[in-house]
């Protein structure tokens, strides 16, 4: 085997990867309360369909048939997200759950592309890295906005747990007007 072939396999699993995404996006999106978010997941879905279309022109250019390789991690990636959209939690917790399954799936995607870039680069094919490094750089700005957009709602959940947590603590011992006891004493102090 060469690095030829090894490109032309990682572009195969990532060719059925991006159709993954491209039918499970969606999904997420209408399972995110969040707006921004919801819109992230809309956009995103548009991206990976033209992230499709930028391998069928890699894999032309490198006079291949476009054809997948059955992505058993972005299966997973999917099914795990499915998973955690099944559960009951609040709406901001099930949004921060969704982002953090989709930003794994980030992080497959770039690894992938920022492999497939090498090989490409590797073996002269410059054209080709070039034009997939254009999916790489959406790829990590994806995951950087979903860090963006997850920020605000863990400052959220944090607000609202000190809430609880004052809540449920007990409520501090009253002093007396000017007056206090020590500790172990049954004496005023004065």
């Amino acid at each position: 085997m060469e690095i030829r072939d090894l490109l032309i396999r990682e572009m195969q699993d990532l060719y059925d990867a991006e159709k993954q995404l491209v039918k499970a996006l969606p999904k997420l999106a209408k399972a995110a309360s969040n707006t921004e978010l919801r819109q992230a997941f809309t956009d995103h879905t548009e991206e990976t369909k033209g992230q499709v279309q930028r391998l069928e022109q890699a894999f032309q250019m490198l006079g291949v048939k476009a054809k997948g390789k059955p992505c058993a991690a972005m299966k997973g990636l999917i099914t795990e997200a499915q998973e955690t959209m099944g559960e009951e939690m609040e709406d901001p917790l099930m949004d921060s759950a969704i982002i953090a399954a989709a930003q794994k799936v980030e992080h497959y995607e770039i690894a992938g592309y920022g492999t497939i870039c090498a090989w490409a680069n590797a073996i002269g094919l410059n054209d080709v890295s070039d034009l997939l490094e254009e999916t790489l750089d959406e790829e990590k700005a994806t995951d950087d906005k979903l860090t963006e957009i997850n920020e605000p709602i863990l400052a959220e959940m944090g607000r609202d747990a000190g809430q609880e947590d004052a809540e449920e603590a007990p409520a501090p011992a009253k002093k007396s007007a000017g007056k206090t006891q020590a500790a172990g004493s049954g004496r005023k102090a004065g």
